[in-house]
């Protein structure tokens, strides 16, 4: 079994709060850690159970009546047992009474965004990451913001990363010793999502089209989002292929990460690029084996580029620091993929690059950003395929991609 770094998180939250919720993808591991995390004195139930859903469905109240330090799997099923759960929290406010997880963030729900502010901490769990896989505590993101990249002996590096990126995090899937049979759970597991996690979470018009738009969306993955684009691929208009990306944000799918900018600045594009959440899926949707991104290597950026993303996300959950990830594009197409804005204003950045060799021209992004940042940037990396950090002068360096996790 995996350790995985919310689970701390997530035990102190229960210590001062009465309500703690685990969001994230289905089949990312949440059933298996709270069910590490319960005990004897702790009821367990999960809506994924038809009777139960049933009976949490027809009476809300009566269901949440009389529980007490209750595991509840799979919330998004029946979101009114929010506001059930809010009336006996607020009669009783004793911490860790209930412990929650959610396939769906049920948080965008009207009904039911409000009722819990202030009872309720919510942490987002994604699949698994490569420090959690290789059992190793991360450092990375600490290291970055203080400039201190090391070169890594045991660098994970050309057919060996791209094995890995096209892995993803999903513990099944990694557990599966063929290609073929990952890319197999990986289209299932799609399917499923499309077929029936989305209908928990709201009505479809045109649901036999989301397969296509979901492919559709693979081949945006890293670029700045074009709905207009996007809603022609499947003839809608652009406010449902908005809503439809915003459903698949919803289930954890994909991502959209919102531009850094500052007022100061008046070329800067505030335009969100679209990242999936998991490398493997974004491959299955794509198509794409190690065979066809060895014979055309131009295909492993993009995917490379949202497994990073990805990585990230999942470190800043191991982290104490506070972190906004962003994107960071100006009208003179100068870029840098993922922007990380720590709570204090100081900024830390990072290009993925997927080739051996690094020129210092792949640092004209992270220099507009320096100099836009003046004094408020830390340091800016750009990761690569080899094993070496290099220097490339005041505040900048490139070093291994498996800086990530080593």
């Amino acid at each position: 079994m995996y350790e995985r770094f919310v689970e701390r998180r997530a035990e102190e939250a229960l210590g001062d709060t009465p309500v703690v919720l685990i969001v994230g993808p289905r089949r990312a591991g949440k059933t298996t850690l709270v069910r590490k995390m319960g005990d004897d004195d702790r009821t367990y139930s999960t809506l994924d159970d038809q009777t139960v859903l049933a009976a949490a469905q027809s009476d809300p109240a009566g269901f949440i009546r009389g529980l007490d330090r209750a595991i509840i799997d799979e919330i998004q099923r029946a979101p009114d047992l929010l506001l059930a759960i809010k009336k006996t929290v607020d009669e009783d406010y004793r911490p860790g009474r209930f412990l929650l997880t959610g396939s769906a963030n049920v948080l965008t729900l009207p009904r039911v965004a409000d009722s819990l502010a202030g009872r309720m901490e919510t942490i987002r769990m994604l699949p698994l990451a490569q420090a959690e896989i290789a059992n190793r505590a991360p450092t990375f993101l600490e290291r970055l913001f203080e400039g201190r990249l090391q070169s890594q002996k045991e660098s994970v590096v050309g057919d060996e990363l791209i094995q890995t990126v096209l892995r993803g995090g999903f513990p099944e899937a990694i557990g599966r010793e063929s290609e073929r049979r990952r890319q197999d759970w990986a289209r299932s597991y799609l399917t499923s999502i499309l077929t029936r996690d989305l209908r928990d979470i709201a009505e479809i018009e045109k649901l036999t089209e989301l397969p296509k738009f979901v492919r559709l969306l693979a081949e945006h993955s890293g670029q700045l989002v074009n709905y207009s684009q996007l809603a022609g691929g499947i003839n809608v208009n652009q406010r449902t292929a908005q809503r439809y990306v915003g459903l698949l944000e919803q289930v954890f799918l994909i991502a959209t990460l919102q531009p850094w900018f500052t007022n100061t600045l008046k070329r800067i594009v505030k335009t969100p690029k679209l990242h999936f959440l998991d490398s493997g899926l974004l491959a299955a949707a794509r198509g794409l084996t190690f065979d066809r991104i060895k014979a055309d290597r131009g295909t492993f950026g993009a995917l490379l580029e949202s497994f990073v993303f990805a990585e990230v996300l999942k470190l800043m959950t191991a982290s104490d620091l506070r972190l906004t990830p962003h994107h960071y594009r100006d009208r003179d197409t100068r870029e840098v993929d993922i922007v990380l804005e720590r709570d204090d204003g100081m900024v830390a950045a990072i290009e993925v690059k997927a080739s051996a060799t690094v020129k210092a021209g792949d640092f004209s992004g992270l220099r507009a950003l320096a100099d836009a940042c003046g004094e408020r940037f830390a340091f800016g990396v750009v990761l690569y395929d080899s094993t070496d950090v290099v220097s490339f002068g005041d505040r900048l360096a490139a070093a291994p991609l498996s800086s990530l996790w080593a």
